[in-house]
């Protein structure tokens, strides 16, 4: 009965309270009797181990094929449907790769070949453990970035010479390093001692595969929830801080300059104090060279985005310049004329597998937590967005699993980190991707490359590398013409963007990536901290209560106060909760009390001092002013949790405004808040009517339960 009083309410508030026999009479209540939870640890404990333990054909065979979603999407492939849009999407990823791997490589220290071997090896392990059908999984700027730093740093420490930040095989009066060959099966020759580039791999390596080892772990201990706190705006910030350092660190070889890779906090600035410093060593050919280039990429890069719909696949400018500053580097022998840096002889197949160097773990670990995290965020973000935008799922902690065993399976073949990369996959998407066999046919193209052609780009030069990494930072950039809509959309968003972008940029990528988190973490805080608070009227002939200073026409009841808390009840803030409350209701209780107190004890004064008719004249001075309202109702709706100090401050405001005949009531509590209260003994024993399923059932019952004489009638 009462369920169907409640559903069938449409009158207006003054219309909820009847006047029967001079008596305000309150319509039936809804009461919601909760369901029990019964939590047992050792119960829940046993059930989850006794389903973890236990072994089905069908558990072996779902858990097998759950570990590597191949087996269970390969053997349903639709070859005629499939086919040629993998082979069209690979093919075109597969040529782009094969540019930005020997590009990328520079900027995390490392050899071209370790580029190479660095995308062959991702394609290949992705295809096998990932859910996500579209994202290319490779080399990553920002990521390469890290390692970079890392890399120079550990080399510094083990007295390696940073000034010359070419690796020693370019230069004629060195040794020959370790790769330096052709590596069959039948001729392969090492050293017996490790070289600045072996090293280099190393440190590079033992990175990779400390981060993998942490991707891995958090994919088996399912705490991919790390990633909430990389929102959006933060990321975007990151990622364009770091772009300024990747721009900065590509500078000198667009100028041909031969100076040390700064690194630490300061390094952006350091390093353009350095190229101003060395600017008159600049080499003229390389200059003309960048230039070329630059005019060549920026507009046919533009063209490509403006013209992605019309185009089948987009041109590949990268591998055409490639191809052509290589032979004009040959035939124009610009190195031995003009000094200008090659990227040198790159060998052709693979090195012996090499495990990492442990006694290095100690000193990368630390650094390995922020490359494991954004690898893991950036890949799971993009896998989610395109698996939604396609219409499947993806498993975020199949994916931490999928990119940690991309680190760590390839970190004993002379690779360094990988993880998803945005542009590739918008390539990727765009050439009629279907599964992932196209990540293997881009694997396939760089082995082509590996096997065959790598050594045909000795005379490159280090310039255009440069330029296809600085503008490949293009869309990186371009975030600060979104601004203006950022700043429209979130002041706090747009906030966080720019504190994590210069921190990013002017300390370091590890310190900006940790600021940016306390930071955004600082501003979930505050504003929960300093939440607002709102009074609340009602739209005529409804139920809805809405804030006042929001909605045109809504009104009030003068003997009632209704009010809004926006945030949760906890210790932070419930000074700010009743200093709210009393602000929006007008009455202070303590100082009403206080008033009272002082009114009584000089009233009782007066009156052993002086005579009747002068005390009857202090008297009515006296006499507090009565109360505009007799009941506050508290919109806890926006209430998500209460802790202790969030309880006790409920109950103290229920105390200290009863003690001045104010009832305080509470309505929209949600389970957990209401389970809260009940344990915290908010309601005394004997007190009922104090918790409310809506704002208007509180009202009805303050406006019917308050009776003529001013008080609250129990039977009510």
């Amino acid at each position: 009965m009462a369920a169907e009083v409640e559903a069938n309410h449409v009158h207006s508030t003054f219309e909820l309270a009847e006047i029967s026999d001079g008596k305000p009479k309150c319509r039936p209540r809804i009461l919601l009797e909760p369901i029990p939870r019964h939590t047992s640890v050792k119960a829940y404990v046993m059930k989850r181990a006794r389903k973890a333990c236990s072994c089905t054909p069908a558990r072996a065979k779902d858990q097998i094929t759950s570990f590597l979603p191949v087996l269970k999407w390969l053997p349903k492939y639709n070859l005629k449907e499939n086919i040629l849009g993998d082979l069209m999407s690979g093919l075109i990823v597969g040529i782009l790769l094969v540019p930005q791997s020997i590009a990328y490589s520079l900027l995390a220290g490392q050899e071209p070949i370790y580029g190479l071997y660095t995308s062959f090896f991702a394609s290949i392990i992705y295809f096998l453990f990932g859910t996500s059908r579209h994202i290319s999984v490779g080399i990553f700027g920002i990521l390469c970035l890290m390692i970079g730093e890392v890399v120079d740093r550990e080399l510094h420490r083990a007295g390696f010479d940073l000034e010359h930040s070419v690796p020693r095989s370019h230069h004629p009066d060195m040794s020959v390093y370790v790769a330096n060959s052709t590596l069959g099966p039948a001729n392969q020759t090492s050293q017996a001692f490790c070289d600045r580039s072996c090293h280099a791999i190393t440190i590079g390596a033992t990175v990779t595969f400390v981060a993998g080892v942490y991707q891995v772990a958090m994919g088996f201990f399912q705490v991919g929830f790390v990633s909430v706190y990389l929102s959006d705006s933060l990321l975007s910030g990151f990622v364009t801080g770091a772009s300024f350092t990747i721009l900065t660190s590509q500078a000198k070889y667009l100028l041909g300059l031969d100076i040390p890779r700064s690194s630490g906090v300061g390094s952006l600035i350091a390093t353009w104090r350095s190229i101003f410093r060395n600017i008159h060593e600049t080499n003229l050919c390389d200059l003309c060279t960048s230039c070329l280039c630059l005019l060549v990429l920026i507009p046919t890069k533009e063209l490509n985005e403006r013209f992605k719909s019309k185009l089948k696949a987009p041109l590949p400018t990268e591998l055409l310049v490639i191809v052509a500053a290589t032979l004009a580097s040959h035939f124009g022998k610009l190195e031995e004329k003009y000094g200008s840096s090659v990227a040198g002889h790159i060998p052709t197949g693979f090195l012996p597998p090499q495990p990492p160097d442990w006694t290095l773990i100690p000193s990368v670990a630390v650094d390995a937590v922020a490359i494991a995290i954004i690898g893991f965020a950036i890949t799971v973000s993009l896998s989610e967005m395109f698996a939604k935008k396609h219409g499947y799922t993806v498993r975020a902690n199949q994916e931490m699993y999928a990119i940690g065993f991309c680190n760590i399976i390839p970190s004993f073949f002379h690779c360094f980190t990988t993880s998803a990369a945005l542009a590739k996959t918008l390539v990727k998407e765009s050439t009629g991707c279907r599964t992932q066999i196209s990540g293997v046919v881009s694997g396939l193209v760089i082995l082509l490359v590996l096997l065959v052609i790598a050594p045909l780009f000795y005379s490159l030069q280090k310039c255009v590398l440069g330029v296809i990494t600085i503008v490949n930072l293009r869309g990186a950039l371009r975030k600060f013409g979104d601004l203006p809509k950022m700043w429209r959309l979130s002041k706090v968003d747009t906030v966080i963007w720019g504190v994590t972008m210069l921190s990013s940029a002017l300390l370091s990528t590890e310190l900006g990536l940790l600021i940016g988190v306390c930071f955004s973490i600082l501003c979930v805080i505050v504003r929960t901290q300093k939440p607002e608070g709102q009074l609340l009227g009602y739209v005529p002939e409804s139920e809805i209560y809405e804030p006042l200073l929001a909605y045109r026409d809504l009104q009030t009841m003068p003997s009632i106060r209704v009010v809004r808390f926006e945030a949760p009840l906890y210790y932070a803030n419930k000074e700010t909760f009743k200093s709210m409350l009393y602000k929006l209701t007008g009455v202070n209780p303590l100082w009403v009390w206080a008033a009272k107190r002082k009114a009584e004890k000089q009233k009782l004064r007066e009156e052993t001092a002086n005579s009747n008719g002068n005390q009857a004249a202090v008297s009515v001075q006296l006499v507090p002013q009565p109360l505009e309202f007799h009941t506050i109702v508290i919109d806890c709706c926006a209430v998500q949790f209460l802790d202790t100090a969030g309880i006790y401050t409920l109950k103290e405001v229920h105390k200290d405004y009863g003690e001045i005949g104010i009832r305080v009531l509470l309505a929209q509590c949600s389970p957990s808040v209401r389970d809260s209260l009940n344990r915290g003994e908010y309601a005394k024993q004997g007190e009922t009517n104090l918790l409310f399923h809506s704002v208007h059932q509180a009202v009805e019952y303050a406006l019917s339960s308050y009776g003529q004489n001013g008080c609250y009638d129990s039977e009510a």
